[in-house]
């Protein structure tokens, strides 16, 4: 089976960043090289084997770099290539749209809570 075509650059970025945590790790790399414990600790919630997975794929994809330094205990780096670099930078924006709308958006939280939960949701705007 074909994947889709890519049909424009939102495509395009989406198909390097989807998922909930690889925005984040990038994120988290723009200040520079991180080690795995560091991320682990900086990319609250996800799992070691999650984390694990997406810092694979984005390295597979050409996106970050791995530095193995072949040490007892294990000492590994994850940093940004130039390709990674101009992709955080494209997202800046959007950590900008989310800290200027973030009480809208934790309302919206509440809201999605408390629908799963069955419950009777807040108005909207509150």
């Amino acid at each position: 089976m074909r994947s889709a075509p890519i049909m424009c650059g939102l495509d395009a970025a989406l198909l390097i960043v989807a998922g909930k945590w690889k925005p984040l790790i990038l994120f988290h790399l723009i200040p520079g090289k991180r080690r795995f414990g560091e991320l682990r600790r900086l990319v609250s919630g996800v799992s070691e084997k999650m984390l694990i997975q997406q810092l694979r794929e984005l390295q597979a994809d050409g996106v970050i770099d791995r530095t193995d330094f072949r040490e007892v205990p294990p000492k590994v780096e994850y940093s940004l290539t130039p390709l990674g670099r101009t992709l955080a930078g494209a997202l800046a924006p959007l950590c900008a749209w989310g800290e200027a709308h973030m009480e809208a958006v934790e309302a919206i939280q509440s809201r999605r809570e408390a629908a799963e939960r069955n419950e009777a949701p807040a108005p909207a705007g509150t």
